[in-house]
């Protein structure tokens, strides 16, 4: 689809496991979300792409959010004007309702395959889901391995970073960039904008540049600096009673928090590293400044090996990803074999006119 569209995955290959964000895309009571079961091929992401295309015809703003296991295909749409959201509810980000019926409702598409041709093919299914499975399990231990190095750099960037004059400049930021506190309960709604993928390190910057208006970059390549800007941040705007969109690193997201947007002031705080830059004309606060360089220099060698290393296992783990989507592409095969496309495609449309 269209590249005019905002960007988040909901859920990370991290260093830490598999992490999903998939049930905080919503808020219950108040918003409807139809979580999608189905197998692979069975047209889930086609599913959302229609209800997407036709939420945009109506003047809807829709929200992508591609898979991080292949970006050219959607894990979920939110469509925030009528607090609605499309969520594939299948492994690994397995979703399922909290309050059924009353805010959540599933969606069936396995209502459209023919089970007894799918029977027929059960030991090859079996046997390709199985090499899927145990790339995927490489793929972690490459991200494993990785995060251990970036997280001994963030510890040895938290050592050489002044905190006391990083929280003084976090707090003149939130002083300077938001506003006295407003009526209403502030939601947080926590997403990534990076991620590992097949196609490599994957980053959606214009998510900020082409939709907010006021963009601050902290330029940090460790992560220490910005890590404690956008904490505090985060919690002075939740103070004041601003909805935040907290993103967290993809890599560390129990760690670090890299950029805070508040969609209701166009305000993006965002940091720049070795894998997402922004737009040149953004401001820009260089982390070098709050420093010791003279401790820096004692973990210099450290820290360089640290990032040649992780950089190459990152790289390992793309690859592996890469050999995991095209087995993926050979189990999807028999699915689409089995389905019924006419039929999902005339549901697509009654269930597009239901929601919309």
């Amino acid at each position: 689809m269209s590249d005019t569209y905002q960007k988040f995955f909901l859920g990370a290959n991290s260093a830490e496991g598999f992490i999903s964000h998939f049930s905080d895309s919503y808020t219950l009571c108040d918003w409807r979300a139809y979580i999608i079961k189905g197998g692979p091929g069975s047209g889930k992401s086609s599913f959302m792409k229609y209800i997407a295309a036709k939420a945009t015809e109506r003047g809807y703003t829709v929200i992508l959010c591609p898979c991080s296991s292949d970006p050219d295909s959607l894990d979920g749409v939110i469509i925030e004007e009528i607090k609605t959201v499309l969520l594939d509810g299948t492994a690994p980000h397995i979703v399922e309702p909290r309050l059924p019926g009353a805010c959540e409702n599933i969606i069936n598409l396995g209502e459209f395959w023919d089970s007894e041709k799918l029977f027929l093919h059960a030991e090859e299914i079996k046997n390709t889901a199985d090499r899927n499975s145990k790339l995927h399990k490489t793929v972690s231990a490459y991200l494993s391995a990785a995060g251990e190095l970036m997280l001994d750099n963030l510890k040895l960037s938290r050592i050489f970073t002044d905190r006391s004059n990083t929280l003084r400049f976090a707090k003149r930021l939130a002083k300077r960039y938001l506003p006295e506190e407003k009526d209403g309960i502030s939601r947080e709604f926590v997403r990534f904008i990076g991620g590992t993928t097949p196609k490599g390190i994957v980053a959606y910057s214009k998510t900020v540049t082409d939709f907010y208006k006021n963009i601050i970059v902290i330029n940090d390549r460790f992560g220490a600096v910005s890590g404690e800007i956008m904490k505090y941040l985060r919690a002075a705007a939740k103070q004041k009673g601003y909805d935040v969109i907290t993103v967290k690193n993809p890599f560390l997201p129990s760690e670090l928090i890299d950029h805070i947007l508040i969609p209701e002031l166009s305000l993006a705080f965002v940091t720049e590293n070795d894998f997402i830059r922004f737009d040149s004309e953004c401001r820009r606060i260089h982390a070098r400044r709050f420093i010791d360089n003279s401790i820096f220099r004692a973990y210099r060698a450290r820290i360089l090996f640290n990032r040649r290393v992780s950089k190459e296992l990152l790289a390992g783990a793309v690859s592996t990803l890469n050999s995991a989507k095209q087995v993926h592409d050979e189990l999807e095969k028999f699915y689409i074999n089995a389905m019924n496309f006419e039929a999902l495609t005339a549901f697509a449309m009654k269930t597009a006119e239901r929601i919309l």
